[in-house]
């Protein structure tokens, strides 16, 4: 661990100074309170507490002075600017006044909090050996801090129903480094890190408990109901891909597809009674290809299509039929439609666009038609805003970042 043992570096500098302004995120208190049985008690009005016994202790080796994602803040975290107009493209009807949060390094999977005022996301610089942490700014791209412990890689957070608390995946308790990136030899693919789990922590940061621990299994991918009561939640702890729901405080859980493929990505409708999700169904030399992999813990997202089902994991059914990577789907604040990135329209399958599409399969409509990758689209609840992540007027020409945009119907 002495590569972290480095002074503090100007990037992590200025983070550092921003966690210690004396705000609270959501104007609410983040320190932790305990109940009589010494549990951490997690928002005030949920009536759920963590329990602190699988977290002792959190980590077994020395709190980085530097955090794996190495951020350049005054280069990443510029504030809201408007997008040039030349990053505009022709078809672009429904985007009006895109505005950009972010400007170097990578930053993705960007989720709005239940009151639409913040976002969670993931993010790391340009220097080599960095992985992904967690931060949170406001919709305006300030008050930007790190929620994740600059441990470990990290992925897919969400901010609680209580909104002073945050949920997201980490390797944090498997060590301090970042996992190793999968062997590209294998062609495009995805690392499934067994030492992936769901933690929560608050937002400033400290640590609060873990809602999985299966250090043979991968547990990432959670998103919360709005409703507030459940959360979905992808893991291989059965030995395939699947879906699985737990209650609020990680108890309860249930695997909803049982079905051989990738089940993964979900989010909740509005009203909390479905669940949208990509999957895949492969067959012959491709689902040998794919048990193959996912014994080494890798998949290979060539063919994804997007699915509906009930909360509970009933009436499952497809939805795209487009024969190409197709991910990221949300809800529209409707409960009829659903907006997704795919390669459809590529013949390479290189560029990927978001597509809206009726619930029932019909209806499908492009959105975006430039910028090379566009996808992690999110309404706001009242529909007039989106979030998502694009390549456009990026640094380099894979550069991800973040924009949000108004919606216009």
């Amino acid at each position: 661990m002495n590569r972290y043992l480095t002074a503090v570096s100007a990037s992590f500098l200025s983070m550092a100074i921003l966690a210690l302004l004396p705000v609270s995120v959501f104007g609410q208190s983040t320190s932790p309170v305990k109940d009589a049985d010494n549990n951490v008690k997690v928002g005030k009005d949920t009536g759920y507490s963590l329990k602190t016994l699988s977290m002792t202790p959190i980590y077994g080796y020395d709190m980085p002075k530097e955090d794996n994602a190495a951020i350049d803040s005054a280069k990443q975290f510029k504030g809201a600017k408007p997008l040039p107009d030349s990053f505009y493209y022709p078809g672009e009807r429904h985007l009006r006044n895109i505005q950009q949060l972010t400007f170097a390094g990578e930053n993705a999977e960007a989720y709005l909090s239940p009151d639409d005022k913040w976002l969670s996301f993931q993010a790391h610089g340009t220097r080599p050996g960095h992985c992904d942490q967690i931060f949170m700014m406001d919709i305006e791209g300030k008050h930007v801090r790190r929620i994740s412990q600059g441990v470990g890689r990290t992925t897919c957070s969400y901010v609680m129903p209580s909104q002073d608390k945050v949920l997201y995946a980490s390797t944090q308790g498997a060590g301090g480094l970042c996992p190793a990136e999968p062997d590209m030899s294998k062609g495009y693919v995805w690392a499934l890190y067994s030492g992936y789990d769901i933690y929560v922590a608050d937002t400033n940061g400290n640590p609060l408990g873990r809602l999985t621990a299966n250090d043979s299994a991968y547990d990432a991918e959670a998103t919360i109901s709005p409703k507030g009561d459940k959360i979905v939640f992808t893991s291989t702890r059965n030995g395939d891909i699947d879906l699985y729901s737990m209650n609020i405080d990680g108890s309860g859980v249930k695997q909803l597809t049982h079905e051989e493929g990738y089940d993964g990505g979900a989010f909740y409708s509005l009203d909390g009674k479905e669940i949208v999700y990509r999957a895949s169904r492969p067959k012959g030399e491709e689902l040998k290809e794919y048990r193959d992999l996912l014994k080494q813990g890798l998949i290979r997202p060539h063919q994804l299509e997007i699915f509906v089902m009930n909360a509970d994991g009933s009436h499952k059914r497809q939805v795209t039929h487009l024969n190409a990577a197709s991910f990221a789907p949300f809800f529209h604040p409707d409960g009829k439609r659903i907006i997704f990135a795919s390669n459809y329209m590529d013949p390479k399958g290189r560029e990927f666009n978001l597509f809206m599409i009726n619930k029932d399969g019909s209806g499908l409509e492009q959105i975006t038609y430039g910028g090379a990758f566009n996808s992690f689209a999110m309404f706001t609840r009242d529909g007039k805003k989106l979030v998502f992540c694009s390549n456009r007027n990026g640094f380099h020409p894979h550069n991800t970042n973040i924009f949000v945009a108004d919606w216009v119907e």
